[in-house]
């Protein structure tokens, strides 16, 4: 099986050549890098993976590409314009030209960008992004997602892919899945994926996370397994969680999902869905 991670951050320490957003926080106190990603996702049976820049890298896209360039077997790339340049909608048509760039990746729950989305002012990326056939993932929480919703209506050919199930940060358990019926009501949108990704981060239960399950069957029947993407956002699970333990959780402890259902959730969906064939 060529399993696919939909996302993993890499970073740089801060410093005077490549300062950080202001403000900003890293996931952890040492850098995730190239390298240490590589040994991480093959103790953990990880064939390939999606990098995207974290927040406090600004809009720069140059990490992600070059190891996106210096391993194209193993990465690929998720990037960002700046969403308030005029002339950011320049970049669209030819944004999937550059070697290893897959599509964009923003995090509409950070307040600045949630402000776009709700004031509609982003409907060039919208229209750009759909002419170009240029997918978005987007981290929309659940209060937010009506707003998406006007999006996938009205652009029924652009390929929206929702982060981490939508889930509202620092939230576990019954608090964080409390709404999951407003991601949910997207499925009868054909252009709506999901990401079933970082799920430690949502829950105070040890592995197999068994108190997740049931909402993962929820997802499951509502997208079916081609529209939901397997994923660890590996540089921000808790301390008691493993990278490996993220793949088991589905491979190993889900009786119900098997065979070509696994396949497709484990990495062929997204790789079909972002069009990044196999070598």
């Amino acid at each position: 099986m060529l399993i696919t991670d939909a996302q993993v951050h890499i970073w740089r320490a801060n410093s005077a050549e490549r300062p950080w957003r202001a403000g900003e926080r890293s996931h952890r106190a040492t850098p995730l890098e190239p390298d240490e990603l590589l040994t991480a996702m093959d103790a953990a049976g990880v064939s390939r993976a999606i990098l995207v820049p974290p927040f406090l890298d600004g809009d720069r896209n140059d990490l992600v590409l070059e190891a996106a360039r210096a391993h194209p077997r193993r990465f690929a790339a998720m990037g960002r314009v700046d969403l308030e340049d005029p002339s950011s909608p320049e970049l669209l048509p030819g944004w999937r030209e550059q070697p290893g760039m897959l599509g964009f990746r923003y995090s509409f729950h950070r307040p600045a960008l949630a402000t776009l989305l709700a004031e509609n002012r982003l409907e060039w990326l919208w229209e750009g992004c759909e002419k170009a056939d240029v997918p978005i993932m987007a981290h929309v929480e659940h209060e937010a997602l009506h707003h998406l919703q006007r999006v996938a209506e009205r652009h029924r050919s652009l390929k929206l892919i929702l982060c981490h199930l939508s889930l509202p940060m620092r939230k576990k358990d019954e608090e964080a899945f409390r709404d999951l019926d407003k991601l949910l009501a997207l499925a009868k949108f054909s252009n709506v994926a999901v990401k079933v990704s970082a799920l430690p981060c949502y829950t105070n239960d040890a592995y197999p996370y068994r108190t997740l399950h049931p909402y993962v069957r929820r997802v499951y029947d509502a997208f079916g397994p081609r529209r939901m993407f397997w994923g660890s956002d590996f540089s921000r699970l808790p301390p008691q969680a493993t990278y490996r333990g993220t793949v088991t959780m589905f491979t190993e402890e889900m009786p119900w999902l098997s065979g070509e259902d696994l396949e497709w959730i484990m990495g062929r969906g997204l790789s079909t869905w972002l069009r990044w064939k196999p070598y």
